[in-house]
This record gives C-alpha cells, structure tokens and sequence, in this order.
C-alpha cells in the first residue's frame, strides 16, 4: 500500500497519527542517509517543547495572557476567548538557544543572519501579542506597522546575505535545472520572507492547523536540503528537524481543543525560519510546494479582500468569493467541524511534502 492511499484511509488523524507518521519519516531518513543524529535531534527538541510548553502554560495562566478572539471572526470561537496565548515563546526560544549554541561553535555567518532574522520576527510577533493583550482587543500592532517593521528586518537579512555571497539568483529546481532571476532576485527574497512569516500566521486561525502543517512542512525542507548532498548545509537539515519536534511538542497542548495558541510570537516565527532557511539553502522552489497549504491560505485573503474592493467600486457594493478568508473559514461556515478542516489540511500537506520529494529527485 503506497503512503498516499494509507493517509487517505485514516478515518481520525489527529496529533497521535502526525507524530507516529512524521517519526516514522525520520526514522526512515536517518536510515538512508546513515545519521541518526537527525532522529537524535527531533526527539531530544520533541521533548524539550513537551515540556517547556507544559510548564509554560501554568506560567501564561498565572500571567493571564489569555487570547482576544476577533469580532468579525466565526460565533463559535468566542468560547476560545480565555485560552492562554504567546505559547510561540515555547517554540521559538528553545530554538533560538539552540542556534546561539551551535554557531557559538561553528562562527557561521549564515547562522547568525538566520539568528538575527528569526530573533527580529518574534520581537515583532511578542509587541503585537503582548499590545493585543493589554488593549484587550484582538489587533496589537497596526497592519502597517507590523509590514514596515518586518521589511525592515527582511531588508536588512537581504542585504547581509548579498554582500556575503549567500543569496543564489539562480533558483534551483533540480541539480540540473535551475532559473536565473537576476536581479529579480532581491523582490522574490522580501516576498519569500515577509510573505512566509505572513503566511503561517494567516493559517493560525484553527486549533493545531499552524503547528501542524509547520511540523510536516520543517520535515520536508529538511530532507530536501539532504537530498542536495552539500555537508556544508546539513546544518540547516539539523534545525529544520529541531523545529519539527518543537511544533509537534507544542501540537500536544495546540491541538483540538487547544488549552494554548502560539500567537504572532510563534507563527511570525515560525514562517520566517522557513523562509530564511529556505533563502540561504536555495531551496525556495521546494518550500513553494511544501507550504503549499499556508500560500493558499494568504492567497485566500488576498483574493478575498481584492474582489470585495474591485466589486464595491464597480457596483457600489462589494461582493465576496468566499464566506469568510482564510479559507479554513470558509470550511468552517459551510458546516465542517474545526477538528475535521485541520486534520484534512494536514493530509494535504503531506502529500505536497511528498510530492516535493518526489519532484526534487526526478525531475
């Protein structure tokens, strides 16, 4: 039986199911590539995040950071109102550590731009939850102040990564095959980067859907940077599986019903390690697929909120495509439990992982 008919076969996946199938994906890997420090690394940070984000919860509670819920957003999540939030403080420092750990050996450069990019996301992420918490509404910062201040940072890892040679124009989609973008190169960076971080955060609107697909998504980035064969980048391989056990770590407590939310603090985070990993690696054509799920979220948005403003000034009156966006709003409107949305969006994720794989070496 292939893997794809025996993940369409499983009537319930839920946490347990993503954990034994993601595990079993590194057991696999480490196997073929002969490291079982891959296989080390995500069950060492799987344990870590279990921990952290229990203990952290008690924390958050004692703190009362508990979550605003959205006017505009659907009725039933109301009762989601006083569930602790800024759990991303349990994913994203533990690997912040961990990379200050590593490049304290290795005095990468590469390295500390990703440290640089990541800490500058979550200070972004942290402001706009913690402002959301004491105005006790669900906005913290301003959409423009959180889009300049997030440039800002994207600005400054391009520049960095330019000047040290680290940002390929050529976009690699196989070893054989890749596509010169010139200078085009530099709008596509911000995109990838702004518009990952922009992306997971637009996707975290359903209990583990975010932590979930970001879990399987870390797992496929970090095969595929593998699967290039190049020891200096098998570093990022290393954090791209540290990341996956912290996100199923913190999946325990996310999932439905989810008793913490990671907030902007850990899905800024979250999309832009993808992003910036993904830059320094030239793996952008392979993350296009594996994320998969969190661009069709945005692109939900931006469909949405476009045709509402074309419509309202053509007919005076602004029309909508979907019931509500992100999409996993819509789904919810049309009647599909909560619980339901999210275990097929994960479904789909892991096929777009394994069609990315899949993609990388043959083509």
């Amino acid at each position: 039986m292939s893997l794809q008919k025996m993940i369409g076969k499983i009537k319930k996946f839920n946490f347990k199911s993503l954990l034994i199938l993601n595990t079993f994906a590194l057991i696999t890997t480490s196997f073929f590539f002969n490291s079982f420090i891959f296989i080390g690394v995500y069950i060492l940070f799987f344990i870590i995040s279990l921990f952290s984000t229990r203990n952290g919860l008690e924390i958050i509670k004692k703190l009362k950071l508990f979550q605003n819920i959205r006017d505009e957003g659907p009725i039933k999540h109301y009762k989601k109102s006083n569930t602790p939030t800024m759990g991303g403080i349990f994913i994203i420092l533990p690997f912040l550590i961990f990379l200050l750990t590593i490049n304290f050996h290795l005095n990468s450069i590469e390295l500390f731009i990703l440290l640089f990019t990541i800490l500058g996301f979550f200070i972004i992420g942290f402001l706009d939850d913690y402002l959301s918490i004491k105005n006790k509404e669900n906005t913290g910062l301003k959409a423009k102040e959180k889009f300049i201040l997030q440039s800002l940072i994207a600005i400054t890892f391009i520049y960095f990564a330019y000047e040290k040679n680290l940002l390929n124009p050529i976009i690699e989609v196989s070893e054989s095959w890749g596509i010169n973008t010139h200078i085009l190169i530099f709008p596509i960076a911000f995109l990838v980067l702004v518009g990952m971080s922009n992306s997971v955060n637009l996707s975290d609107g359903l209990d583990g859907l975010s932590a979930g697909c970001s879990a399987i998504v870390f797992y496929g980035l970090g095969t595929e940077i593998l699967i290039k064969n190049e020891n200096e980048l098998i570093i990022f391989s290393i954090l791209c599986y540290s990341m996956s056990g912290i996100c199923l770590g913190f999946l325990k407590y996310n999932g439905y019903p989810a008793k913490i939310f990671m907030g902007d603090t850990g899905s800024l985070s979250l999309g832009a390690i993808l992003g910036s990993i993904a830059l320094l690696t030239n793996s952008i054509f392979t993350l296009s697929i594996f994320s998969g799920i969190f661009l069709i979220e945005s692109l939900s948005v931006i469909i949405q909120v476009g045709f509402f403003k074309i419509t309202k000034k053509l007919f005076h009156h602004g029309k909508r495509i979907f019931l509500m966006a992100p999409l996993h709003h819509h789904y919810e409107l049309k009647g599909i439990k909560e619980e339901k949305i999210v275990e097929n969006f994960w479904k789909i994720n892991i096929l777009l992982v394994i069609l990315g794989i899949v993609l990388k070496i043959n083509l």
